[in-house]
């Protein structure tokens, strides 16, 4: 292969690393939920609304970000966001109390999404439309990979080394992203502001006048909602009687997002060639499949279950984010960012809902509170007009 035949896939693999980098902290701690209530002496629904926390975090950058990306220079914005991240994560292995550990997790959602926002419009901004699409895919399943390998290295790190030293981990993952982002991403001149005369609070009452946004915002609410709910309690239910897994085997489990990562790229194309409203109702129904089986008390059927939710979640928000970017009308980056608020506030709203069903009603009301969120996301898809999806977006 030539060097420059390499080139192209050598910037994929970076721009996916960046990706992984940048979300490795959002659900790592996930995998050590029962070692986190143990520690805290907190319940389930306590514990899981506090590492879930980071979603509030990432819902108020994500907006705020967007209003305020024509004055950031994207590239050092990036690599800022990442290092300043390392701080709190440093904290985390010195929070004394519940409470602090979740002001620290929202404030790692602050600079995660912040860099999330601003590589999202690095890339629409610095490739052409076929290069932002490899792009894309490449840095959400960098996204999607740090779902399975956030969650193994907390628990690998955490059984062997304990608590402190995980953090001390992940905050030297989250400097190595901005370094690799000072290396990586070349230096370009800052892109001039489109000249917007309409102010914010008019631009986002546009967007919620659009009834496909609203719809795709109301999907990516109950997309995150349903996926946390399920992903945060099962922990509890796979270290209980009777399956029982240690903290170590239940790190393993996440290997059930093996499959995403290959499936989530190709969202973007299905959903091109059947539509958006085919596409989601596919992907809701290939995760509703997988909820009986997360009541079975034996382990392969709740992996299997574990494997289907998360493909068709995954796929769904894959598809929900690219119709958002063809539905908006105008300010696509207020459209992204407002998109990215609901779908991290759903992510919470699951986390406290499910939380409370599953302390007060068992792991079942969960599961159904699951489907529902689910059947919620199918009847939204409704309200999608296929001949929106398909339009380009205009220029802005």
């Amino acid at each position: 292969m030539t060097p420059a035949a390499a080139q192209p896939r050598i910037r994929t693999l970076t721009i996916g690393l960046i990706g992984f980098l940048t979300l490795v902290d959002l659900f790592a701690a996930q995998a050590i939920l029962p070692t986190l209530a143990k520690t805290y002496e907190a319940s389930p629904a306590a514990i899981g609304l506090a590492v879930n926390a980071s979603t509030i975090g990432m819902a108020a950058a994500g907006l705020l970000v967007a209003f305020a990306s024509h004055h950031i220079n994207r590239r050092q914005g990036i690599w800022v966001s990442l290092a300043l991240l390392a701080i709190p994560t440093t904290l985390l292995a010195f929070a004394p109390d519940l409470q602090t550990f979740t002001a620290l997790r929202i404030v790692q959602g602050l600079f995660m999404s912040a860099a999330f926002t601003l590589t999202m419009a690095w890339l629409a901004e610095h490739c052409t439309a076929e290069e932002a699409a490899g792009a894309l895919a490449a840095y959400v399943t960098g996204g999607v990979a740090s779902n399975l390998v956030g969650r193994l290295i907390a628990g690998a790190v955490a059984t062997s080394f304990g608590l402190s030293i995980n953090f001390y981990v992940f905050a030297a993952l989250n400097l190595a992203g901005a370094a690799l982002v000072l290396v990586s991403l070349p230096r370009t001149a800052p892109v001039a502001a489109s000249a917007i005369t309409a102010t914010a609070f008019a631009r986002v009452a546009n967007h919620l006048r659009n009834t496909c946004l609203l719809a795709s915002f109301g999907i990516g609410f109950c997309v995150l909602f349903a996926f946390i709910g399920a992903f945060t309690y099962v922990n509890f239910v796979l270290a209980g009687s009777p399956i029982a897994l240690s903290p170590m085997a239940l790190g393993l489990v996440y290997f059930v997002f093996l499959p995403s990562m290959v499936t989530t790229p190709l969202a973007g194309r299905v959903a091109s060639r059947w539509g958006a409203r085919p596409t989601f109702w596919a992907s809701l129904g290939l995760a509703a499949v997988g909820l009986p089986l997360l009541l079975l008390p034996s382990i392969l059927p709740v992996i299997v279950g574990l494997m289907l939710l998360g493909v068709g979640t995954f796929f769904a928000q894959a598809t929900a984010t690219g119709f958002v970017g063809r539905a908006a009308k105008s300010d696509r980056a207020a459209a992204s960012g407002m998109y990215l608020s609901c779908y991290y506030l759903g992510g919470l709203a699951g986390a406290a809902v499910l939380g409370q069903a599953f302390d007060r009603l068992g792991w079942p009301a969960a599961v159904v509170g699951v489907g529902v969120a689910l059947a919620l996301a199918a009847g939204l898809a409704a309200l999608l007009r296929p001949a929106t999806a398909g339009v380009a977006p205009k220029a802005v």
